[in-house]
């Protein structure tokens, strides 16, 4: 039912005006006298046209109607009104009135103007939604195109792969403790993984190299955070602006000594800065091929004693992993998060819900030994290819239905 909101302050045109609305199929009239309870009323409730005599004591027509039109800019207004000076009907037209009603009311023309708008109301609803979910699926679609680039730099480095995902969680628990709302939050989530995409232009045997880069080889490396701006940048998608501005200043430091434009303090970008710390972090507490696994409390001290230099000191104290009085379990937890078994089915989440809610819950059917998902039963071809990809925790190869048993995967090195 359409609702259509009727005020004067004389109860004799409400019951006028009321038994005429009637007439109109799928409409429900709301009557009011008095003007501040019908604009209380309509605040709360959202109505589909507003019908409003001009001379009204305490709030006049063309108030309620400027009052009306803060919360509903495109609502439908009709003004009843006996005063026919053009002046303060443009004085009413500009403080949102839709259209005009003379008295004495004709009641044909009353029927026909509100039947008209409220088709208007209608179409303009229908046409809001139609955006909404229009933009629901761009956003839908970014976040694919996050997760295919995501996994474009995982196949060019293998350690990128559990890297991203931990240190991505890394920012949002940051962000989180720094008081950011929750779309922000969930932004900071589903871009960071794209902080090092640029490394897709440093050549293998630079970026895959065992031991320590020589400083004409590091030289080369430090690119890869201009080179993923400009990957990232080269569009006009905002979601994808916001990991450009990421990959672009990851590796800036907040005394102005970092790469590759050597900004200082809040010039960095806040997420910049919130990914300098997760990245670091992780990059410490994970076994490298030229390094072993540092231990929290190390890697914690390395991060106190970096704010102000290479840290925004407000990153650090965000970070419940820095401090000592941090919970193990919420260490457990991330890291589960970023798990190399488990990154298809958290990217999965990530891409289509911008969320990694749930991420980390065993799926029933794993790997005895080494807890990965083995599909027995299937299309031989898909379980082929799942064979040859590998199995990860979580299921994101499972199909409803498949018979499984729980049996070492192929690959399981136990």
């Amino acid at each position: 039912m359409m609702k259509v909101v009727i005020v004067d302050d004389v109860q004799l045109n409400v019951s006028l005006l009321k038994a005429l609305v009637t007439r109109l199929p799928g409409t429900e009239p709301v009557c009011f006298t008095d003007p501040q309870q019908a604009l209380d009323w309509s605040l709360a409730n959202d109505p589909d046209l507003l019908i409003v005599d001009f001379m009204m004591p305490v709030l006049s027509g063309t108030e309620l109607t400027q009052r009306f039109r803060e919360r509903y800019p495109d609502t439908p207004v009709l003004m009843v009104t006996a005063n026919h000076e053009m002046e303060l009907r443009y004085d009413a037209l500009n403080k949102g009135v839709t259209d005009f009603l003379n008295k004495p009311i004709n009641s044909t023309e009353l029927l026909a103007r509100a039947k008209n708008m409220l088709a208007l109301n209608r179409s303009h609803k229908h046409l809001a939604e139609e955006v909404r979910m229009a933009t629901k699926q761009l956003l839908s679609q970014e976040r694919e195109t996050i997760f295919c680039l995501a996994r474009a730099a995982e196949y060019r480095d293998p350690e990128t792969g559990a890297h991203i995902l931990r240190m991505a969680h890394y920012s949002k628990q940051i962000a989180l403790h720094l008081g950011l709302p929750k779309n922000q939050q969930d932004l900071i989530l589903q871009t960071a993984p794209m902080h090092d995409i640029g490394k897709v232009g440093i050549a293998d045997m630079i970026l895959l190299k065992p031991g320590r880069l020589t400083p004409e080889e590091f030289a080369v490396m430090k690119q890869h955070a201009s080179i993923g701006y400009e990957i990232l940048n080269a569009n006009s998608s905002p979601l994808l602006k916001v990991a450009a501005e990421i990959a672009h200043t990851h590796h800036e430091k907040f005394d102005g000594s970092g790469y590759p434009r050597g900004l200082k303090g809040k010039d960095i970008a806040l997420f910049g800065r919130i990914v300098a710390v997760a990245d670091v972090f992780d990059a410490l507490t994970s076994e490298r091929p030229y390094k072993k696994a540092w231990s929290i409390d190390d890697a914690s001290k390395l991060l106190r004693e970096g704010a102000g230099a290479h840290f925004d000191p407000a990153c650090v104290d965000a970070f419940p992993l820095s401090q000592n009085s941090c919970r193990p379990q919420k260490l457990r937890m991330i890291r589960k998060e970023g798990d190399p078994h488990a990154k298809k089915s958290l990217l999965h989440r990530i891409q289509r819900t911008g969320t990694a809610q749930s991420a980390g819950t065993r799926h029933p059917n794993t790997c005895c030994h080494c807890r990965r998902t083995q599909p027995i039963a299937g299309n031989a071809q898909e379980l082929a290819q799942a064979v040859q990809q590998r199995h990860w925790l979580g299921g994101a190869n499972q199909r409803p239905g498949w018979p499984v048993e729980r049996r070492p995967a192929p690959e399981c090195p136990d």
